[in-house]
């Protein structure tokens, strides 16, 4: 990947256009907005498909797991406890890294 992809990664990770890095690449929660309106470029072609939400899962397992692991070899939490925090805080993040996840995914196409 060179230089170029790069930087358009970076700025599909924070949401922004990747050829102005001035306005939002995306127009709603998920959806790609049609053109950039600073500079105009098309952004309708473009298709992520499940390419993010399978990099969130990727993510999601290295953080998680090993996360759950230190926290049963250390404290001796109820499994009811458990099974209502792990799911809601693996939900949690699947919703905070699902935007900048498609952004990246997009900014590098």
């Amino acid at each position: 990947m060179g230089c170029i992809e790069k930087e358009a990664a970076w700025r599909g990770l924070a949401g922004h256009c990747r050829r102005c890095d001035a306005a939002s690449l995306l127009a709603g929660w998920l959806r790609v907005a049609p053109h950039c309106p600073a500079c105009g470029q098309d952004w309708s072609h473009q298709r992520a498909g499940d390419f993010p939400s399978y990099l969130v899962i990727l993510v999601l397992g290295r953080v998680l797991v090993p996360l759950m692991v230190a926290a049963n070899l250390r404290w001796d939490w109820p499994k009811g406890t458990q099974m209502m925090a792990w799911p809601a805080l693996a939900a949690l993040l699947a919703l905070v890294l699902i935007r900048p996840a498609k952004g990246a995914v997009i900014g590098v196409q």
